[in-house]
């Protein structure tokens, strides 16, 4: 039953890889819980459910126990729709309170120094450079970064195709920098590529499709290299493009279609950390702050 849900959600949804992983790891987890007490998936109650997370609420992050709980009742929501159960024993469990997060952002001088670290003697630099300035040029998130193929740059018309969550597909533009940082990558990437080397536009230095994993490790060593003593993520590379594009002006709705979140509300957080920098430079400047 895991393995048909799972399949329904890559088919008909378009669920991402790690989101397929992390379902099936959910799932898999309570069938263990379930099967210790000789209950089938389908014969749980919602008091079995409970308990299943009543262990596991010590253990885990909010986070954690609000997406396994979404895992959980789309899977018996799934389950009531093939119609081998009636109601879902989930249905009346309420999602754990998360804390409100806001979107941290890198400094624009931290910025311009990171894109500026990698070295464009070697071709690997160059290829990061080209990374990093698509990856906040755009806004990416970084499998997005990683997905994107020779074709997904249009440089005549200077817009970026890029497949985001559930497969769907949206154009971003690219700026000029970002653009001349691409042309030479693609100069230095016929050393790299091996005679079947994939459509990739970002490769390893095997040749193959440069990964998530990687791509990570080389931002963090780019950013201890730029003096970025704190962590820097992939994801405040995205935070940082909406952060600077709110304050350079931009409406809150064109930030969203760039980013190609599906509800304004998810975009609207970093209304608040702009409200946060105003109140931060208020604080600083006023005489009476």
């Amino acid at each position: 039953m895991i393995a048909e849900f799972l399949r329904h959600l890559d088919l008909t949804r378009g669920a991402s890889p790690h989101t397929l992983r992390a379902y099936e790891g959910d799932l898999t987890q309570l069938a263990d819980y379930l099967s210790k007490q000789n209950v089938a998936l389908e014969k749980a109650s919602h008091l079995h459910l409970r308990g299943f997370f009543g262990v596991q609420a010590a253990s885990l992050s909010a986070a954690t126990r609000s997406r396994r709980l979404a895992a959980i009742k789309s899977f018996y929501k799934f389950l009531v729709r093939r119609k081998v159960i009636e109601v879902s024993p989930a249905r009346r469990i309420k999602a754990p309170k998360l804390p409100q997060r806001l979107p941290r952002a890198v400094p624009i001088d931290e910025t311009f120094a990171l894109l500026e670290a990698p070295p464009d003697k070697h071709p690997l630099g160059v290829r990061d450079r080209a990374m990093l300035e698509l990856a906040y040029g755009c806004g990416l998130r970084i499998s997005e970064l990683c997905g994107l193929d020779l074709g997904s740059v249009d440089r005549s018309a200077g817009i970026v195709r890029v497949l985001g969550k559930g497969n769907k597909e949206r154009l971003v533009p690219v700026n000029g920098t970002a653009l001349e940082a691409l042309d030479v990558w693609l100069e230095k990437r016929p050393l790299i590529a091996k005679d079947k080397a994939p459509a990739a536009l970002f490769l390893n230095y095997r040749g193959g499709r440069l990964g998530v994993r990687n791509t990570r490790r080389h931002l963090e060593k780019h950013a201890l290299k730029a003096g970025i003593t704190r962590h820097i993520t992939p994801h405040q590379l995205r935070h940082s493009f909406a952060t600077h594009l709110l304050a350079g002006g931009a409406d809150i709705r064109s930030i969203q279609e760039l980013l190609g979140h599906a509800s304004l509300s998810t975009t609207q957080r970093y209304t608040a950390v702009s409200f946060e920098q105003l109140q931060e430079a208020y604080d600083k400047a006023h005489p009476h702050a």
